[in-house]
């Protein structure tokens, strides 16, 4: 398990800000609920100068965005994804520009 989390540790430094989207009770955001009660702190500890915005909202569907250098952004939808499935995204994100 601290194998995935040291990957956090390479996010491009092109990346400004992550955003989590997830519902507070819905079925949909469990993974992304699971994620941010066990792997936000690593996270935030080895990026400790990066925006991670956590927002909840009743209903909305969980996803995952990423800005990048000049205002780009990219966003990947996580309904029904595992904690372990986000991590992934997350490294996408962090190497992509």
């Amino acid at each position: 398990m601290r194998l995935s989390l040291l990957r956090y540790a390479r996010l491009n430094p092109a990346v400004k800000e992550l955003r989590l989207h997830l519902c507070q009770t819905g079925e949909e955001s469990k993974g992304v609920r699971d994620f941010v009660n066990t792997r936000y702190v690593q996270l935030k500890r080895d990026n400790p100068t990066l925006p991670i915005l956590v927002r909840e909202c009743s209903g909305v569907q969980p996803r995952l965005w990423a800005r990048y250098e000049l205002g780009k952004e990219k966003s990947v939808t996580l309904t029904n994804a595992t904690a372990e499935d986000i991590s992934k995204h997350i490294e996408t994100l962090g190497k992509a520009q």
